[in-house]
């Protein structure tokens, strides 16, 4: 029981590696306050994980969604011992697609968000000695051309991460930072095949794409994350640390 008593909120938790991530918090003995866009999906998560799960919508392009995130949180749980900050907002755009109002909405949810929710629970997380995870991308790094905004959010992400664990260390949170490669999500799957790749795609991935054979899970992130939001990390802070099949220098494999 890895987070016995502990209290994490999860943005983005209705779906994917969110929801992966609250179902491990659960299990190792936490509450999760799950935060999301989609009531049907997080009805369902927050069903199957009963009275230690708890739902709020609220719409990250919004300014006031952290303040109510914060405040679903501590009217049901009464406190907040760590936040992982995963919701983000993923489009196909290069340099002569982007549009202004894209790059702002990726922006605004990728990355301004997360910083005024560790605002909006700063007080609470002092009173914790809480831990805050981001969940960046391998994209962080340089990213793809059709991942322009995306990229910039997820590089933006990591400076952020680095500046909060320096300066509040001395209150005792830390904040640290996961970037994930390619993890096989619905939504991932779903965009391949609109993208025109054929239904079953992940099975036919040779070892050049991907090393082990298999593409990574949301749980298999879930369970790196796990020791981050909880104390077993101590003292950590300001890490940013790949989960990623490739080295993040030479990504140029031997064919096998």
């Amino acid at each position: 029981m890895r987070l016995k008593d502990k209290t994490i909120i999860v943005t983005g938790g209705t779906s994917g590696i969110g929801a992966a991530i609250a179902r491990a918090v659960v299990r190792e003995g936490g509450s999760v306050l799950v935060h999301g866009i989609n009531q049907s999906e997080g009805e369902a998560v927050v069903k199957a994980l009963g009275a230690s799960a708890h739902l709020c919508i609220a719409d990250l392009r919004q300014e006031s969604a952290p303040q109510t995130i914060v405040k679903a949180c501590l009217d049901h749980f009464g406190k907040i011992d760590g936040i992982v900050n995963n919701a983000a907002v993923i489009k196909n755009a290069n340099i002569s697609q982007l549009t202004f109002a894209e790059y702002q909405e990726i922006m605004q949810v990728n990355l301004t968000s997360g910083l005024f929710l560790f605002q909006s629970a700063f007080e609470e997380l002092k009173k914790s000695a809480g831990s805050v995870l981001n969940i960046g991308s391998i994209n962080a790094y340089a990213g793809e051309s059709s991942l322009l905004a995306y990229s910039i959010s997820k590089g933006g992400m990591q400076v952020m991460t680095r500046n909060l664990a320096n300066a509040n260390g001395v209150h005792g949170i830390r904040v640290n930072q996961i970037n994930p490669g390619w993890v096989l999500t619905e939504r991932e799957e779903k965009h391949k095949i609109a993208g025109g790749m054929e239904p079953g795609w992940p099975e036919r991935l040779t070892r050049t794409e991907i090393p082990f054979g298999k593409m990574t899970t949301p749980e298999q992130v879930a369970e790196a994350a796990i020791y981050w939001i909880g104390d077993e990390s101590k003292p950590f802070t300001g890490a940013v640390v790949e989960l990623e099949q490739f080295s993040i220098i030479g990504r140029n494999p031997e064919k096998l």
